[in-house]
């Protein structure tokens, strides 16, 4: 659409052209309310919780809770936020047709080394009045966070961000994602084919086969996130930055021996 006080073509001509109303050109989307929001963060806790629940348990759960909701706008809420519940579905929908599936490789295959497997996933950010997305890139044998990005938007523009910044410190063997359009996107797959990575992709519904990301984003949630209330995106990069460190430099993992995952990503 062109501005139309600066083109001699009427608004009117524009739209016809275009294939779209009148009242469509001048309508700006507006964001969600606060109702609305606080319905998204309670969605958020709980798919923390139990990130098997559905639209229905969701629903249901929301009810409980006082809210007048359907399962129509839950189902709404949660894809807006990127959720999606952890069990077997059936195939909905067939892939575009430049959705390269890449087979699952991880399974039974034992990590033991920095590098030899990275995770990837996006999760949702609550702010005090709005949200933004965080996609973080995991080593499996350390747990220790290369890179991490912010975003407004599910584009797929931060997550390649997030990973060009990775592979100039280091390269995977290979990169394990699920199969969201991030991830099957032509960006992505150039920036790791050009970099010699093996793709790896989660079965579809198949949540915990990148289950060390999962359990990242149970830390982030419950250790730094439901604990404070960010006003705004620069305020929560500001937060996630600090904690990030700590968890990588300072935080003792069980599994690692009551070792930071730094302690064990540069050994």
């Amino acid at each position: 659409m062109i501005e139309w006080e600066a083109s001699e073509l009427p608004l009117c001509r524009q739209c016809e052209l275009l294939g779209v109303s009148r009242s469509g050109a001048y309508y700006q989307p507006r964001g969600p309310g606060e109702e609305e929001l606080m319905m998204m963060r309670e969605l958020d806790e709980a798919y923390t919780r139990w990130p098997f629940y559905g639209v229905r348990r969701m629903r249901a759960h929301l009810t409980a809770r006082g809210h007048r909701v359907n399962v129509k706008r839950v189902r709404r809420l949660l894809r807006a936020m990127g959720l999606e519940a952890i069990y077997p579905k059936p195939r909905l929908s067939a892939p575009g047709p430049d959705h390269r599936v890449y087979p699952y490789l991880l399974r039974d295959v034992p990590i033991e080394r920095p590098n030899q497997v990275w995770a990837t996933d996006i999760t949702y950010i609550r702010l005090s009045r709005g949200f933004v997305y965080l996609v973080a890139i995991l080593d499996w044998f350390s747990r220790y966070v290369l890179s991490w990005e912010l975003s407004n938007t599910l584009e797929a523009g931060f997550c390649v961000r997030a990973l060009q910044r990775a592979l100039a410190r280091a390269c995977p063997q290979i990169a394990n994602t699920d199969q969201g359009s991030q991830f099957t996107s032509a960006p992505w797959i150039e920036a790791l084919e050009g970099a010699g990575v093996t793709i790896s992709m989660d079965g579809r519904g198949r949540a915990y086969d990148n289950i060390f990301i999962e359990r990242l984003w149970r830390s982030v949630k419950h250790e730094e996130v439901y604990l404070h209330d960010y006003r705004d995106p620069t305020e929560a990069w500001r937060h996630l930055d600090r904690y990030f460190t700590f968890y990588n430099h300072e935080r003792l993992h069980q599994s690692l021996e009551y070792q930071p995952p730094a302690a064990v990503y540069f050994r």
